[in-house]
């Protein structure tokens, strides 16, 4: 089973506010991945990014493009099945 890892990530208060306020929305309205609480979007996004960094394919690894977060080398366009480097052979 994959554990969560807990990690701390400071924000700024205006990052917190538009946050607190999307979060308010998808409660008050809902929305296709509605989110309960801050944690629980940054868990999300963050789980996106990695998606998109270890698949090129992936509609996230456009969102990784679009953010300048794909590494320029070869390594960084080869699909990984797993996170982490690439297992030795």
């Amino acid at each position: 089973m994959n554990r969560p890892a807990q990690i701390i990530i400071e924000i700024s208060a205006d990052v917190r506010k538009e946050l607190e306020y999307l979060v308010e929305l998808h409660q008050r309205y809902g929305a296709p991945m509605a989110m309960t609480s801050i944690e629980a979007l940054v868990s999300y996004v963050l789980a996106c990014v990695a998606e998109g960094s270890r698949r090129p394919g992936a509609w996230e690894r456009q969102m990784l493009q679009q953010m300048g977060l794909v590494a320029d080398c070869d390594e960084h366009h080869q699909y990984r099945p797993h996170g982490g480097p690439p297992q030795a052979g």
